[in-house]
């Protein structure tokens, strides 16, 4: 016995070992296991339990219930409009000789209106059980002739106009009421809901913008007074006086400032010139002529060439001077001859600056129109700016509807092309409900981006695309409308 319980030792220590590491290991998963429970379960009441989430799923649940609503109240729309009042209008000839079948189809719209303004508001059923519901209620509407004994129906059409008066004056206002208050519960929060936070920090923070305006009240009447200070100086300095300049350009006037020179300086320089060349040669007459004296005659000559830039016997008289230079300081002429050079040259020099001038004096009105334009596009651009963004641009108007318009469009293009056509290939009563309040949205927009000679077309082609002759059909009065009004639809 003993030697078997020997043998059998390691065993048994194998087993407890192996034991032990499985108890181990037990414990270690079930740490981690709890680990990740109380993690996973410690998120998920976070994001159901916070705020954020809490609006989120109320938001969604909303968006999802005015959702519903708009696509019931779209297949009642679309019942109505097709169901009602079929009395054969699309066949010319087709006409309604039966009494008994007018009074039916009377009978049976009015019950339509009845039961689609009652059930349309009803927000827990689908689509299909609200269509079958309506089409239930009517059949069975204990208020049609075929429902009566014929000894009760002769005063029917008064039964029949009280209960339009019942319609109009009771169910409609009902109606009307349950969709407010369905639009009110599902629709935006309160303006107190909206901004009560807003309101909040503002009322916490006001104490601080008051104590801050009321420490920097001196700096923020400079930087008022410098701003307007500004505004001015730039609207004369840049706009009033350059426009004032170009309307003097305009009218010719003689006191232009664009000028390199005077007006007379010239003159007196050329004046002088001819004084000293005339002096020169009456001095020196051997260089003017041959004789030893001039006359009248020869000394206007002289006059008249100096005016146009000849002054020959003075350059004689240097050329003279230049071989004997020494002898020419000496006895005066060639330094007499180098000043009246001297006062030649500043003619000449002039005379250019006075070609300069006139060139400038030419293209004076366009150097003011280059000085006005700054400050007129810069005038241009904020004054733009500021009727932009307070909304007093027509323009901007037109752009904004011309852009909802572009949304409508889309919206039509999507209904056409995820509709599920009918066995007749025309669409369901929501697709052609909702296709009717697009086009209504479309003709209360397009109308007013068209001219009035244009307007009529449009409505006919609108009118083509919201009747029920096939989807194709109305897809190609969508495209025709995009492209023949592209113009005032961009």
């Amino acid at each position: 016995m003993r030697s078997m319980s020997v043998r059998d030792a390691p065993a048994d220590i194998v087993d407890s070992t192996a034991s032990g590491m499985s108890q181990q290991w037990k414990q270690f998963y079930g740490i981690v296991r709890d680990t990740i429970r109380e993690r996973s379960f410690a998120n998920i009441q976070r994001k159901v339990l916070s705020p954020l989430a809490l609006c989120r799923a109320e938001a969604r649940r909303k968006q999802a219930q005015l959702k519903k609503l708009r696509e019931i109240t779209a297949s009642g729309l679309g019942v109505l409009i097709d169901e009602g009042l079929q009395l054969g209008h699309d066949d010319e000839k087709a006409e309604v000789h039966d009494h008994q079948d007018l009074k039916g189809v009377v009978e049976r719209s009015v019950a339509l209106m009845d039961v689609v303004l009652k059930e349309v508001c009803t927000l827990d059923v689908n689509i299909d059980d609200f269509e079958d519901k309506v089409f239930a209620g009517v059949e069975e509407d204990p208020e049609l002739s075929v429902h009566l004994e014929d000894n009760i129906t002769p005063d029917r059409p008064a039964v029949l106009a009280r209960r339009l008066l019942r319609i109009m004056n009771r169910t409609l206002p009902e109606h009307f009421n349950a969709m407010q208050s369905l639009a009110q519960a599902n629709g935006r929060p309160s303006r107190i809901v909206r901004y009560w936070l807003p309101a909040v920090v503002g009322l916490l923070s006001s104490t601080t913008m008051l104590r801050i305006l009321v420490n920097r009240k001196a700096d923020i009447i400079d930087w008022i007074t410098g701003f307007g200070q500004t505004v001015r100086d730039f609207w004369f300095n840049w706009v009033v006086q350059p426009l004032a300049k170009v309307i003097k350009t305009i009218r010719h006037d003689e006191t232009s400032e664009i000028a390199i020179m005077s007006r007379d300086s010239l003159k007196a320089d050329r004046e002088s010139l001819e004084r000293m060349v005339v002096d020169f040669a009456v001095d020196k007459p051997h260089f003017a002529a041959e004789a030893s004296s001039l006359s009248d005659a020869q000394i206007a000559e002289i006059r008249s060439k100096v005016a146009e830039g000849d002054v020959t016997p003075v350059l004689r008289a240097y050329e003279k001077d230049l071989k004997s230079p020494f002898m020419g300081a000496v006895r005066g002429d060639l330094v007499r001859s180098l000043l009246i050079q001297v006062q030649k040259t500043k003619v000449d020099l002039e005379v250019a600056m006075t070609g300069i001038d006139s060139l400038l004096k030419s293209q004076e009105l366009v150097f003011g129109f280059v000085g006005l334009t700054p400050g007129i596009l810069v005038s241009i651009g904020v004054m733009q700016y500021l009727r932009g963004v307070l909304g007093g641009r027509s323009w901007h108007r037109q752009e904004r509807k011309a852009g909802r318009v572009v949304r409508v469009l889309r919206n039509i293009d999507r209904i056409l092309s995820e509709a599920r056509p009918m066995e007749n290939n025309v669409l369901s009563y929501k697709d052609h409900g909702l296709l009717l309040c697009e086009v209504h949205v479309l003709r209360d927009l397009g109308g007013k981006l068209m001219p009035r000679d244009v307007r009529k077309e449009f409505l006919e082609d609108l009118d083509d695309l919201a009747n029920i002759k096939g989807i194709q059909v109305q897809a190609r009065a969508l495209d025709r409308i995009r492209w023949a009004y592209a113009r005032w639809l961009k």
